[in-house]
């Protein structure tokens, strides 16, 4: 997909959410082998290190991997943040750096992620989690739009409101819990049944395609090899006009993930233990 800024972005990529530092390491190596070449990871994830490893020792070109990573509230006010993130993943630029949060001093953060933009250190800027009021607060104060925001998005939440802003700029949606958080609710929903069956592909393949369908970025994780590949392979079949509208009616504009002023409260004040190696 091309961004707003150019630049071009694969449409599905690994997530590390949650992975320790052996396991990104090697889901990471697994995914660039088998294809992927967006590569998605955070400094609160605490597996940064594990991801640079991994990006060096494949026989992947860098300039090759588009590799995303966030910046953690508490960095916003550290103006070696991101010359710090760069050192742990191993790299001389990040291809796209969100804001992880819409807590602490997030304009700061913001102004923070532009000038690393001016010099060359990121190719892209992001926001994570910056949705309503947050995301008008940044598009007022900034001399440079996002290209990417990441959020919550599903077959059961669709963020319709976000997306009447998100096209209106050409911002790219990246979708965090692509699945529903696991929710067998939603992954055995009927429709996906008979489309697994008319297509030969499991369900969590018909979800990640409406996905890429939707004009989502989709960053799926794993540490089980065969879920890293069956996710990937999903570029061989293709679903109707009638398919997505059959999924698009399970719609029930429900999240997973509520947050709350109190937890916005913590991130800004909570300092990640960063891996020493």
């Amino acid at each position: 997909m091309k961004l707003n800024n150019g630049i071009e972005i694969p449409q599905i990529g690994l997530g590390t959410f949650m992975l320790e530092p052996h396991d990104a390491e090697n889901s990471v190596k697994n995914a660039l082998e088998i294809g992927y070449r967006l590569i998605d990871t955070a400094n609160a994830y605490v597996n940064e290190r594990a991801v640079g490893r991994a990006i060096k020792s494949s026989s992947v070109d860098r300039k090759d991997i588009f590799l995303s990573t966030k910046l953690w509230p508490s960095e916003y006010e550290n103006e070696n943040a991101i010359d710090e993130t760069l050192e742990r993943l191993g790299v001389d630029y990040i291809d796209l750096l969100f804001l992880h949060q819409p807590a602490g001093n997030y304009i700061k953060g913001y102004k923070m992620l532009e000038k690393a933009y001016e010099q060359g250190k990121i190719k892209a800027i992001g926001i994570s989690n910056f949705e309503g009021k947050y995301i008008d607060e940044i598009l007022d104060i900034c001399k440079i739009e996002p290209q990417v925001i990441q959020v919550e998005a599903h077959p059961y939440f669709h963020q319709d409101d976000l997306r009447k802003i998100t096209e209106k700029k050409d911002i790219k949606i990246m979708s965090w819990y692509p699945l529903g958080h696991g929710d067998s609710n939603l992954i055995n929903e009927d429709v996906f049944k008979k489309l697994s069956e008319k297509y030969h592909k499991t369900k969590a393949q018909i979800i990640l395609k409406w996905h890429i369908n939707m004009g989502f970025i989709v960053i799926p994780g794993s540490k089980n090899v065969e879920h890293i590949k069956d996710n990937f392979d999903i570029f061989d079949f293709e679903l109707t006009t009638d398919d997505m509208n059959l999924i698009n009616s399970i719609n029930k504009n429900k999240r997973y993930y509520i947050r709350t002023l109190e937890q916005l409260e913590h991130f800004a004040n909570f300092k990640p233990h960063y891996e020493s190696k």
